[in-house]
């Protein structure tokens, strides 16, 4: 039994929903690790701004062109999701980012949109909007694609695949097959020509991370110290400089004539104790002759 276009079209557009659903709850360890981090310092915001902007121009083109509304579910999804990640960004960003990420906004997602939408509802018509804004769609799905790449710089500097998240660069290689597949059956080629260089930045990122991802490394540990131990050994020689240091002193330094004569005293005595011994020792050996 053969499998109509119209069945494999829908087929693909809910397997490029899913999917696509997938990518955009991707970037989530991202921001676990800034949440536990309290900073977002070293990441970038430039691929959520970009894609809350791509999927904007997907929703308007989906409501032009009427036999596409299976784009406008995932797109819409996509747009509340991306406005609450560039919203966690901002709230852990430094300054600095957090200035450039607003300024970046404004020209991307409200000025670039807003010039986009007036001069294709207001100045062009027909098949004519549709295949425009088609172009510039393409144009900016590609950017989804690519954004990604602009940390390709900073891996290959620090030689570590920590700010290139895995999971987007794979989901993101699935969903262009899917949609790619999507617009080939729909003979729409603004949707399907972005996913084959959408394929080839995926794949061409997963190459990257498997490149410069760190093997897992056992790491040395420094040998325990017994902190207690450490402080009696410390006490005991400090003791024992103390009671060498005092006799030297005492040998060291001359006593006074208190200290003299107290010893004389009981040098005589002994020598007059010894004196007694010997003597009664000598009358007991008389009495016993």
């Amino acid at each position: 039994m053969a499998v109509s276009i119209d069945v494999l079209r829908t087929v693909f557009g809910i397997l490029g929903n899913i999917i696509s659903f997938l990518v955009c709850l991707a970037p989530i360890p991202t921001f676990i690790r800034i949440y536990k981090r309290k900073s977002s310092e070293g990441y970038q915001s430039i691929p959520y701004v970009i894609a809350l902007f791509s999927a904007m121009l997907w929703i308007y083109y989906a409501m032009i062109k009427t036999n596409v509304v299976i784009m406008i579910t995932i797109n819409a999804v996509s747009l509340v999701i991306q406005i609450f990640y560039i919203s966690f960004y901002l709230f852990y960003a430094p300054k600095k980012e957090k200035t450039l990420t607003v300024k970046f906004v404004l020209f991307v997602d409200v000025f670039a949109f807003g010039f986009i939408f007036f001069l294709t509802y207001f100045l062009l018509h027909g098949q004519k909007r549709v295949q425009i804004l088609g172009y510039i769609c393409m144009v900016f799905s590609l950017c989804v694609f690519v954004a990604p790449l602009g940390i390709i710089r900073k891996v290959i500097k620090t030689r570590s695949a920590e700010f290139m998240p895995f999971g987007l660069s794979f989901f993101l290689t699935l969903s262009a097959v899917m949609w790619f597949f999507y617009g080939l059956l729909l003979k729409d080629m603004n949707i399907a020509l972005p996913n084959v260089l959408g394929f080839i930045f995926g794949v061409l990122q997963m190459i990257l991370y498997m490149i410069y991802k760190k093997p897992g490394t056992k790491v040395l540990e420094p040998p325990v110290i017994n902190l207690q131990e450490i402080s009696d050994h410390v006490v005991d020689v400090v003791r024992l400089s103390s009671m060498v240091c005092s006799s030297q002193m005492r040998t060291l330094v001359p006593q006074d004539s208190a200290d003299m004569e107290d010893t004389i005293t009981i040098d005589e005595k002994i020598k007059g104790d010894i004196e007694k011994m010997k003597e009664s020792k000598e009358m007991l050996l008389i009495s016993k002759n």
